[in-house]
């Protein structure tokens, strides 16, 4: 009798675990599609989803405003974009000037489509290029043409002075496993990605368009714009006018800055191809007000140990004014955009034991899975994926030049394919 009581509890303890564990994946699921929807603002040229902020399973994005005024930084993901299920198109636009942010939000609502639109046209002939994929042909002729054509319109655009106020602008598409990336100034893009050892390193994937740049400071010379630093920033060159003190624009490239126009600041962008292999992790898109005080390391390194996906954005822009205060006291903090696009699905995973944590090999999404890893998988929050056995060093941490071990070095350098 004791027994079969027992066993009649037994059974009405687990048949209200099992309802707790249904109620539970309805609620996550409830929360997973809200979370989906956070942040999408509108929908885009065939049926891609805008967004603005927010997060989704494969993006984490975030901006806070600095200490100099209006937040003129501005950001945007299109998922799905092109109409093409998987493809992801992510911008971050860092305006300038007195009507920076009009000029980076009116680039950040157009740009996407002028792409979108430009990609379907099938009518251009591209010139072919054995060294790359075909797709990287077509987009090599339609970023610097899109880009262009934006900036006529800005220029016609009557309600934005845009005569001295500007904006970078850094892209990048995604689709399948190939990445097309178009930088126009000083904002920036990186990867994570893994070593031989399986270590996470940091790829940059653009180049800072500085005025300082030797291609770039014969360009502008040779149009009798001026590049100099001034005393009270001998390490920040500027772009000058040839007879005016004005406007000392920090870049070399940018939409808008039309008084600079004729003096060899110009909106082409360079562009960038990158094929996205096993060992690839994500890649940040973010404004200068983050890599002015972040090293690449430091960036991924946030990012790879969030406990949540959606918060990783967050964390490396609270990383950054912290860091602003702590490196420059006396400085007002700049403004802050970070976009987070992840190649791997969420692995939701929760742990029993620290043991059991050591025997998972949780590097790909897609491997390392065996019967005993899979009998402690859980339902959880989005994050546990990201990434748990994140392996690194403290040293060297604070510097461009010191934020890797020696070992390391060389696979973080800028791998650029010249546009």
């Amino acid at each position: 009798m004791r027994i079969r009581m027992g066993a009649c509890c037994t059974c009405q303890r687990v048949k209200k675990r099992e309802v707790y564990r249904v109620k539970n994946a309805e609620n996550k699921e409830e929360r997973e599609a809200d979370e989906e929807h956070d942040g999408i603002v509108g929908r885009g040229d065939f049926g891609a989803r805008v967004r603005l902020h927010g997060s989704s399973r494969f993006v984490s994005m975030y901006s806070q405003q600095g200490k100099k005024g209006v937040n003129q930084d501005a950001m945007t993901v299109w998922e799905h974009f092109g109409g093409e299920k998987g493809a992801f198109f992510c911008g971050v636009f860092d305006g300038h000037g007195p009507s920076g942010h009009r000029v980076a939000q009116f680039i950040r609502d157009r740009l996407p489509s002028k792409l979108s639109v430009a990609s379907k046209d099938n009518s251009q002939d591209f010139e072919k290029d054995i060294h790359h994929h075909p797709l990287f042909s077509k987009w090599k002729s339609t970023f610097p043409q899109s880009f262009k054509d934006i900036d006529n319109a800005l220029e016609g655009e009557e309600k934005i002075d845009s005569f001295s106020s500007g904006t970078t602008a850094v892209t990048l598409i995604k689709q399948g496993e190939h990445l097309i990336i178009g930088n126009l100034g000083d904002s920036r893009a990186i990867m994570c990605t893994r070593d031989d050892t399986d270590q996470l390193v940091p790829e940059q994937l653009t180049v800072d368009l500085k005025p300082n740049l030797p291609v770039e400071s014969e360009r502008i010379k040779s149009c009798k714009g001026r590049v100099m630093a001034t005393a009270e920033e001998p390490n920040v060159f500027r772009v000058w006018m040839p007879e005016q003190d004005c406007p000392g624009l920090a870049m070399a490239r940018a939409f808008g800055d039309f008084c600079l126009k004729d003096y060899g600041v110009i909106s082409v962008p360079e562009i960038f191809y990158r094929k996205i292999s096993e060992r690839d992790e994500f890649v940040v898109l973010a404004s200068d007000g983050v890599w002015d005080v972040l090293s690449n390391y430091e960036v991924i390194k946030t990012v790879a140990t969030a406990k949540k996906r959606s918060m990783a954005a967050r964390l490396v822009v609270e990383r950054a004014v912290r860091t602003w205060k702590q490196k420059y006291p006396c400085s007002k903090t700049d403004d802050c955009a970070v976009v987070c696009l992840f190649f791997k699905r969420p692995k939701p995973m929760l742990l029993k034991t620290m043991s059991q944590a050591a025997g998972l090999n949780m590097s790909f999404p897609e491997t390392g899975r065996n019967e005993e890893n899979s009998a402690i998988i859980a339902e959880t929050d989005d994050g546990l994926d990201t990434l748990l056995n994140f392996k690194g060093t403290e040293e060297g941490e604070d510097g461009d030049g010191g934020d890797l071990p020696e070992r390391h070095r060389r696979r973080a350098r800028v791998r650029p394919i010249p546009s």
